[in-house]
């Protein structure tokens, strides 16, 4: 950012304090408050539906598809899976399995488990083979529930898993498109005479327990299994729904995206529960389908990440772009070269960009409704100078790193305090992964956002991109290690190297494996090896572009170099490139001809 652009944002900033000094108090009470929570409160995801249910009784809460459940109506269902889980042996500290699409069953096996104490899993809806056995054994426990559209998926792995001796297995009926094993029970028939009254248990249960898994690629390898807790999903339920939009028992928000994602579990629940309002879930994200959903549902809110934003600006202008009552929207990931575009075309003049990570204990908020910004971060924070090329923070003769100047763009990082632990993950040895020690004083410990943020002073920042190895695509994050250990395996590959590359008018960055071929190029099996990355991963991880190198350039300790690949990233014009691409619905790869480039970079190809 421009010195220029900097005194404009300050002025920006200024003037939009002045109008917002009420706003501003309420912030800091709000802050102070918060901080003054202790997990030993007996506070909890199940106590808040409960008041909902008493307070807010006869509003709705749920809708989804063409069903609707008013607040206490919603409490009454959970509870019956609650009381049956409680008769199968679930208690406090019970794991399980929960792996199903985003439908009205997952919120409520959350919300039936953190009622009893116990921690739902929660496997991305995507996986499948080794990425989903890994998953699954990070946590495994005694109870799986699974959805019937993913029974197939799950039976795959089934027999792989170790410690099933004692394991029970619960199936949700979907629209009948397979039948269960029949050692599943049948969750649909045993609530029906389950009791719809509260449970006495979930009045033990405190701000401190953990109630889900949510898993993240994270910076490296497998998916690994962040720790959620009922405090985390009360501070959003203050912070997003009531500081930052002012949520009411009049709103009906709307969640196009999946709960096995923090936007939707820790953001978009937690701020409509703030306020009594209603929740639309929407089962499968559909472009198509949004703007009818928003009538349907009569939406006054929404969840977005930033690739909903591109594909609705994407298509044409058309008379339901303001036909609504929305104001405010949250989310993260809305590009500074369309936020003002966006809000102008669907007449949406609130925008609470946040930035946050599963994992993570650093977060921003756009609480003052300011354009192009993540907003201000109410922890202790810093934004560190990132050397590109040995992809590595810098430090200096003292062995220490140094903050950025305003206007720059750095690694932020969240200082671990007492007051600000880093819950980490269900696997503990993968905690130290994150930390970064003696970061600017000797001692002192960081937790590693792997994120590049520019500051733009007073405490506010523009998210800039990813770092390390992981880059993110379709709305999730994709684990390089994770693909290059999937490819590595297929034989005519010797060694493989995965990093995103931007494309024109596309959010996220589409995978790249580079590629040292173990056989001639001539002989590659481009359609086997497409097969086998399909079956192996989500759609979203498979790699878009494969590019072919005799050799890598490596680091003297025999790393590669990807920040040279990175550099280079998708480049047809490049005559000593041999680039194949799997376009829309392909079966196999295609090598990269002038057309399909010229296709690419006018953004008509749509990946």
């Amino acid at each position: 950012m421009s010195k220029a652009t900097n005194k404009l944002f300050v002025l920006d900033l200024l003037l939009g304090l002045a109008v917002k000094t009420p706003k501003l108090q309420t912030v800091k009470n709000s802050v102070n408050e918060l901080l003054e929570l202790e997990d030993s409160m007996p506070i909890s995801i199940g106590a808040i539906l409960e008041k909902n249910a008493v307070i807010y009784k006869d509003k709705t809460a749920i809708l989804y598809e063409d069903l609707s459940y008013t607040h206490f109506e919603f409490n009454a269902l959970i509870n019956r899976y609650a009381h049956v889980f409680q008769q199968h042996g679930i208690k406090k500290g019970t794991v399980a399995v929960v792996f199903l699409e985003n439908r009205l069953e997952t919120l409520v096996l959350i919300s039936a488990l953190a009622k009893l104490g116990a921690i739902a899993s929660l496997i991305n809806a995507n996986q499948k083979g080794a990425v989903l056995k890994h998953s699954i054994e990070t946590d495994q426990g005694d109870y799986f529930m699974i959805g019937e559209e993913r029974i197939s998926d799950f039976e795959a792995i089934r027999p792989t898993l170790k410690n099933l001796a004692t394991a029970t297995f619960f199936g949700l009926k979907n629209h009948g498109i397979t039948t269960t094993p029949p050692d599943y029970l049948p969750l649909s028939e045993l609530i029906k005479t389950a009791s719809p009254e509260n449970l006495p248990i979930t009045k033990t249960i405190t701000l401190g327990d953990r109630f889900a898994n949510v898993f993240t690629s994270g910076t490296t390898g497998m998916p690994k299994a962040s720790i959620q807790t009922h405090k985390k999903w009360y501070l959003c339920y203050h912070w997003y729904g009531q500081v930052n939009m002012g949520i009411d028992s009049d709103d009906v928000f709307y969640v196009p995206i999946p709960f096995f994602h923090t936007n939707a579990m820790i953001v978009a629940w937690p701020s409509a529960a703030s306020g009594g309002a209603a929740l639309a879930i929407r089962r499968k994200l559909s472009i198509s389908n949004f703007w009818k959903d928003v009538a349907k549902f009569n939406v006054s809110a929404f969840i977005y990440i930033g690739e909903i934003c591109r594909y609705l600006m994407n298509k044409p202008p058309a008379e339901t772009d303001t036909s609504h009552r929305i104001q405010k929207v949250v989310g993260n990931g809305l590009r500074p070269d369309i936020w003002k575009a966006f809000k102008k075309r669907f007449n949406i003049p609130q925008v609470y960009e946040l930035y946050g990570a599963s994992d993570g204990i650093v977060s921003y908020t756009n609480v003052f409704n300011l354009d192009c910004t993540v907003g201000l971060c109410r922890s202790e924070y810093a934004i560190v100078k990132y050397d590109m090329d040995k992809e590595m923070p810098y430090r200096n003769a003292a062995g220490l790193m140094e903050k950025v100047a305003i206007g720059e763009a750095g690694l932020l990082l969240g200082q671990i305090t007492a007051a600000t632990p880093f819950p980490g993950y269900v696997n503990k040895s993968k905690n130290q992964e994150k930390i970064l020690r003696n970061v600017l004083i000797k001692g002192d410990q960081w937790f590693n956002t792997g994120d590049l943020i520019r500051d733009l002073g007073f405490h506010h920042a523009q998210f800039v991109d990813r770092l390390g190895d992981t880059f993110r695509w379709k709305g999730e994050n994709v684990s390089t290690a994770e693909l290059e250990a999937i490819l590595n395996q297929f034989p005519q590959v010797a060694h493989s190297a995965v990093y995103g590359v931007g494309l024109p008018k596309i959010d996220g960055k589409a995978g790249m494996a580079t590629i040292n071929n173990a056989v001639p190029l001539a002989k590659f099996d481009f359609q086997q090896f497409a097969l086998n990355a399909k079956k192996a991963l989500p759609a979203y991880a498979v790699p878009i572009f494969l590019r072919f190198v005799a050799d890598f350039e490596k680091t003297a300790t025999h790393k590669i170099k990807k920040s040279v690949l990175k550099k280079e990233g998708m480049n047809p014009q490049n005559e000593s490139d041999v680039i194949y691409v799997l376009l829309p619905k392909a079966a196999t790869y295609t090598k990269v001809t002038p057309e399909i480039a010229k296709a690419i970079e006018q953004g008509a190809i749509n990946f």
